[in-house]
């Protein structure tokens, strides 16, 4: 999961809370046990950067839970991970439950000692449920189990169908994908659409979103098997670059920053026509233009296969309730959650039975002209080979946007920009 939000830090509290209030009464203040004693309610905080699709759940938690009232934590995908940061290094501040994205996991996985190790709390036995690569990505140097996984973000490609039409293209999902077979042949489908695009319609949204797909596919990337950063020497983060520049100098760039309020108003008002579309982005893009339903589909990407974001809950050791914030992670991670959420958002699921399962091969999103979502996100996933991460994956990741961003907003040339994002790498990693 990697939904960015833009606003500042914000508490949410759990429309259950409304419900227990209302419907259970004196349980909102205490609970009964199975004992028959009574016990004060327990207030969970999860800490997340965007929306996982939580809200049902904890409603249904709470229920079965009555001494459990959840809140929910949001805030912007850097200040959510930067704050995090600054809560385990004073040893106060930080949520009962702590998302950390996948290109952040490294960094925080290094220091164990902040987080509960979830082995000590029986969480070997649940293993197998997840692929075998996200349950490592996890995992400290010590050995310590620090997250469970959310989803993962395989790739494709949505794009508007009726903008597709009107500039003369195919519009069918199978035509489309055979358009792009390489991220070469998707450039040039850029200026085909381009010379026949409806006015103040570009081709895609935002150079970045290009770029960290094509960077999704590769491995190495960022860094090598010996954890050594490889950016500057990597000649194919080069010719990433250097494509996504040629991309813009084409005019096939929207030039939003993507999850800014003008990139949401893009979507609304559909000044683009494709996006670089991980599992979760589905669900983005249905919050943002719920009355372009019918309108999107989905195609291959190009390239084929890459992953681009995926999740994890951890439970910091500072927290009050450790076994309780657990309880809750597990439950908001088990295989009913996981398939209850890929229905709901998009956001696929990082458990292979449910990769495999009719559930989730077998729904079509209606949204997205009934695109066959669970297959081609599903196959996808089971075929990923794992990047390579580093500590300061997400560091470098919001580095490369900043480069891409200079550029599309005119105030650096692409080889300057280039320049200063090789010196912003090393200052951070």
């Amino acid at each position: 999961m990697k939904t960015f939000l833009k606003s500042p830090r914000r508490r949410v509290t759990s429309l259950a809370a409304a419900v227990i209030v209302l419907g259970l009464c004196a349980t909102a203040v205490v609970a009964s046990t199975a004992s028959g004693g009574r016990q004060a309610t327990i207030t969970l905080r999860v800490g997340l950067f965007g929306d996982f699709g939580y809200h049902d759940l904890y409603k249904k938690y709470e229920a079965s839970h009555p001494n459990i009232d959840i809140k929910e934590d949001v805030q912007s995908y850097p200040d959510h991970h930067s704050n995090l940061a600054k809560h385990l290094a004073v040893g106060s501040g930080a949520d009962d439950i702590e998302s950390i994205e996948v290109g952040f996991i490294a960094n925080f996985k290094s220091q164990p000692s902040n987080f509960v190790n979830m082995n000590k709390l029986g969480v070997k036995k649940l293993k197998n449920l997840w692929l075998d690569w996200k349950w490592r990505q996890s995992v400290a140097p010590n050995g310590a189990q620090i997250g469970l996984g959310t989803d993962v973000g395989s790739l494709a490609i949505c794009y508007r169908r009726d903008l597709f039409k009107r500039a003369g293209l195919p519009t069918s999902r199978a035509a489309v994908s055979k358009l792009w077979p390489t991220w070469q042949a998707y450039v040039a489908t850029g200026k085909r659409f381009q010379k026949h695009a409806p006015k103040g319609v570009s081709f895609f949204d935002s150079g970045s979103n290009v770029y960290n797909a094509m960077i999704g596919q590769l491995n190495p990337a960022y860094y090598n098997a010996k954890g050594k950063v490889v950016v500057s020497s990597n000649p194919k983060v080069k010719a990433a670059y250097a494509l996504t520049m040629k991309a813009i100098a084409a005019h096939e760039s929207a030039g939003l920053a993507a999850f800014s309020n003008e990139w949401n108003t893009g979507y609304k008002k559909a000044t683009f026509a494709t996006v670089t579309c991980p599992a979760w982005m589905m669900g983005y893009i249905q919050g943002q233009a719920p009355k372009s339903k019918g309108k999107w589909d989905i195609a291959a990407v190009p390239g084929g296969g890459g992953n681009w974001g995926g999740s994890f809950l951890t439970v910091p050791k500072q927290g009050s309730h450790p076994k309780e914030a657990y309880d809750l992670a597990k439950f908001l991670t088990s295989p009913a959650s996981e398939a209850y959420i890929f229905k709901q958002t998009g956001n696929l699921p990082s458990q292979p039975k449910l990769l495999k399962s009719k559930a989730v091969l077998g729904f079509k999103n209606p949204f997205f002209n009934n695109a066959p979502v669970g297959k081609i996100f599903g196959t996808s996933a089971l075929e990923l080979k794992p990047q390579i991460l580093g500590p300061h994956q997400g560091d470098i990741q919001t580095a490369s946007t900043n480069a891409i961003q200079r550029v599309e907003q005119h105030k650096q040339s692409p080889a300057k920009s280039w320049k200063q994002f090789l010196k912003d790498v090393k200052a951070v990693a």
